[in-house]
């Protein structure tokens, strides 16, 4: 089974390019222009085990809300496209994740229902480049495009650690979300489709 993706996606703020291996082994090319983002995704590579390969050019000459947007965008989109019908996957992942005095907590379901509950007070405005209200709309961004159901919660003194925890969550929930279930072979829902 070829659990791959490639998107481009090309508006007049951004291009963005992405290419994902659901089995693959936590490998990452991310390039946004925006460190904070590549560190974040390169976390949700490594510890959900997807390869992810992920450039985007964008107007970082107004700021970052269109990179960030549209580069979790495509994201997702990929993770769609590569989860196909979805058939024999668990479905569903959770995870709680410390990081040092931060603690953030993620569950998710990958059964086709586009649903954002992200819970976090960032203490600043930005770390490094990236605005933390970016980080909120584009996971919001990111479960709408991968038709995914996401409550993720983070807590803590330093924002860098809440951010990478809340993004070492959401991979290791989505790592289980997405496994293979050798007992299922059909569509995981009762439904008979997703």
């Amino acid at each position: 089974m070829n659990r791959t993706a490639t998107v481009s996606r090309v508006t007049r703020e951004t291009t963005v390019d992405v290419t994902i291996d659901l089995d693959g082994t936590g490998t990452a090319s991310i390039d946004t222009g925006v460190g904070m983002l590549d560190h974040l995704l390169t976390a949700l590579a490594h510890h959900s085990m997807i390869d992810i390969e992920l450039s985007t050019e964008g107007d970082l000459h107004i700021d970052d809300h269109h990179t960030v947007e549209d580069s979790l965008l495509a994201l997702g989109q990929a993770l769609d496209e590569a989860l196909g019908d979805r058939a024999g996957i668990s479905r569903y992942g959770d995870a709680v994740i410390p990081m040092d005095e931060a603690r953030a907590s993620c569950a998710i379901d990958v059964g086709g229902r586009a649903y954002a509950v992200i819970d976090v007070e960032f203490r600043a405005d930005r770390i490094g480049t990236l605005s933390t209200q970016m980080i909120e709309h584009g996971l919001e961004a990111f479960s709408r495009t991968s038709r995914s159901t996401l409550h993720l919660a983070g807590v803590g003194r330093n924002d860098h650690h809440v951010a990478e925890a809340m993004f070492k969550a959401l991979a290791r929930a989505l790592r289980a979300a997405v496994a293979l279930d050798e007992r299922r072979s059909g569509i995981p829902s009762t439904k008979g489709a997703m």
